[in-house]
């Protein structure tokens, strides 16, 4: 897991330094958004490489939704509110909390599990049997077990000796959203 980190942070930077480089533009704007992708990077890595997913901000069931600040406590920033937050708000605070992140005033807090990021609760996790990584294709960053579909999956065809056999990638790329089971 640590590697995938490092990978996404140097992909985050590659972006950085490449805008400044575009002869066709790429402006504050571009820089602004690549400056946010590297700091959520460096926060989980769950913005900044492609194929990972945004965070999941739920709905806005929360009694404090709509009220301009986010109450999320899955994030952190100026956006967020100074009241105590509170576990019920978790995934209930969508339309504040996502205009508060689009506006660059809201990061993913780094020590939220990537699963909860993704709108993926611990019990969904942990009832998957992931088995091991001891397929030829384990550990490459792309799910070979074809329980799943994702953008996380393999492009080359899956096999039943894989099943169960690729456990590092399929779970990353399920706690990032990057699948889901079939």
């Amino acid at each position: 897991m640590e590697l995938r980190k490092i990978q996404v942070v140097l992909a985050s930077m590659a972006l950085v330094s490449l805008s400044a480089c575009n002869p066709f533009g790429g402006g504050q704007e571009q820089q602004q958004a690549d400056a946010q992708d590297q700091k959520l990077a460096l926060a989980g890595g769950q913005a900044g490489a492609p194929g990972t997913a945004a965070p999941d901000f739920g709905d806005d069931s929360s009694q404090f939704s709509k009220d301009g600040e986010c109450d999320d406590k899955r994030f952190e920033g100026p956006g967020m509110t100074n009241t105590p937050l509170l576990d019920q708000d978790v995934g209930h605070d969508a339309s504040d909390c996502r205009s508060a992140f689009e506006q660059n005033r809201l990061t993913v807090r780094s020590n939220t599990p990537t699963a909860q990021v993704a709108g993926k609760s611990s019990a969904e996790v942990s009832h998957i049997q992931w088995g091991d990584d001891n397929g030829n294709f384990a550990n490459d960053g792309e799910c070979d077990d074809k329980r799943f579909a994702g953008a996380g999956m393999t492009s080359t065809p899956l096999l039943d000796q894989d099943v169960q056999h690729d456990a590092t990638d399929c779970r990353t790329a399920f706690e990032q959203g990057r699948l889901q089971l079939r």
